[in-house]
C-alpha cells in the first residue's frame, strides 16, 4: 500500500510577514491589493487565521475586507521574501520523501512507501517534520497521510493550524462521507452550486449518486468526482527534477465580471511567477494565459517571444493583453492562471 503525505503550510503568506515582524502576532493580517479604506480594486492573496474569523478569504475583492475588518493590517505582496520562505521548507520536506512533488508555493507530496512500515511510522514521520519546519523557518505546516494524493489534501485541511490527520483505508468511507462536497479537490463554487442543485452536499451522498446521473450533468467530471467520493485517486507523486514551466492560477471566490480587479490578480500572478524565475535562475519565450468562465468553459490562449526573458514588466504586460481578449466577452470569470514555459537557465 502507498502511503502519501500532503503537507500545506498554514496562512503562508501571512505567517511569513508575522515571522519577519513579530508584533504583527495575534493581530489580523491581510496581504493583498491595497484596500484605500474600503475604495481599493483587486483581491485578498492571503489571510491570518485572525483575519479569517473576521470571514475573509483569499481572492476576496480587498474593498469588502476592508468592510469586513477595517482594523486589519493591510500588506502588499513580498513574494521574493515568500519564495525564499518556500524553498527553505520545501528543502526540508524533500529530504524525508522517496518521491516529491511541489504543488504550489506552500504545499508539497511525498511519498514514503519505502520509507514506513505502517501509518503509526507515518505518523511519527508527520511530527517531526511538522516540529523540523516550525524550528527551523518558525513556520506551521498541517499535514495529512493516507494512500493517495486526493486523501491526503483533504486531510492536510481537515485540522488546521499546525493539525495531523491520518486516514487508514478502512476509515476512508466514515471520514469523506459527512464532508461537503466542496472539500475535494476540484470541486469550485461553480461545481458545488449544481451538485447543490441536484441535491448532493456531502461526499457521502455523491458516493451513493448514479454516477451516468452526474455524467449529464457535468459530463466526465461528474465520473470523476463519483470515484473521488469513494476515496479513489490512482495519480503518482511526480517527479520532475527539470522545471518545464512555471505558473500560478487563482479561483476567485464569487464569479466575477468587473475587468480591474482580474488584471489585478493577474498582476500579482506575474509578480509570484517572476520572483520564482529569480530564484530559480530561469528565462521564459512563451506566455500562457488560462481563463474559467461561470459555467465552467476553460480557455488558453499563448504568446511566444522571440527572445527569453525574465522582466516582469513583459511578463505582467504580456498576461493583460492576453487576458482583455477574453474579457472583451463580458462573461462572468471564476478562475485566472498564468504560466510561462520554453524555460532556459541564466
Amino acid at each position: 500500500m502507498r502511503t502519501i503525505m500532503h503537507v500545506d503550510l498554514d496562512a503562508f503568506y501571512p505567517s511569513v510577514e508575522v515571522r519577519e515582524r513579530p508584533e504583527l502576532k495575534g493581530k489580523p493580517v491581510i496581504v493583498g491589493a491595497d484596500p484605500k479604506e474600503g475604495r481599493g480594486r483587486g483581491v485578498v492573496s492571503s489571510a491570518s487565521y485572525e483575519a479569517r474569523s473576521f470571514g475573509i478569504r483569499s481572492a476576496m475583492p480587498i474593498s469588502r475586507a476592508w468592510r469586513l475588518c477595517p482594523q486589519g493590517v493591510y500588506l502588499r505582496p513580498d513574494h521574493e521574501l515568500y519564495q525564499r520562505a518556500s524553498n527553505n521548507v520545501m528543502r526540508i520536506l524533500r529530504s524525508h520523501a522517496d518521491r516529491f512533488e511541489q504543488g504550489g508555493i506552500d504545499e508539497a507530496y511525498l511519498d514514503l512507501s519505502t520509507r514506513v512500515q505502517d501509518l503509526h511510522q507515518a505518523a511519527g514521520l508527520a511530527r517531526r517534520i511538522m516540529e523540523e519546519v516550525l524550528e527551523r523557518e518558525a513556520l506551521s505546516c498541517s499535514i495529512g497521510v493516507a494512500s493517495n494524493k486526493m486523501l491526503a489534501k483533504i486531510g492536510s485541511d481537515f485540522k488546521k493550524p499546525y493539525g495531523l490527520t491520518i486516514i487508514s483505508e478502512k476509515e476512508v468511507s466514515e471520514f469523506l462521507s459527512p464532508l461537503e462536497v466542496r472539500k475535494i479537490p476540484g470541486v469550485g463554487p461553480r461545481t458545488e452550486e449544481i451538485l447543490h442543485d441536484l441535491g448532493i452536499r456531502s461526499i457521502g451522498q455523491l458516493a451513493g449518486t448514479d454516477p451516468d446521473h452526474l455524467a449529464r450533468h457535468l459530463g466526465s467530471l461528474g465520473r470523476r468526482l463519483h470515484q473521488r467520493a469513494q476515496g479513489i485517486d490512482p495519480s503518482e507523486v511526480v517527479v520532475d527534477d527539470e522545471t518545464k514551466s512555471i505558473g500560478r492560477e487563482v479561483t476567485f471566490e464569487r464569479d466575477i465580471i468587473d475587468a480591474a480587479p482580474i488584471l489585478e490578480t493577474m498582476d500579482g500572478l506575474a509578480e509570484e511567477i517572476c520572483s520564482e524565475l529569480l530564484q530559480c535562475g530561469f528565462r521564459f519565450r512563451t506566455i500562457t494565459v488560462k481563463i474559467r468562465f461561470e459555467h465552467f468553459d476553460t480557455f488558453t490562449r499563448s504568446r511566444s517571444l522571440a527572445f527569453a526573458t525574465n522582466d516582469l514588466s513583459i511578463l505582467r504586460n504580456n498576461g493583460r493583453r492576453l487576458v482583455d481578449l477574453f474579457l472583451r466577452r463580458q462573461k462572468r470569470v471564476r478562475l485566472i492562471g498564468l504560466r510561462v514555459s520554453a524555460l532556459n537557465r541564466l
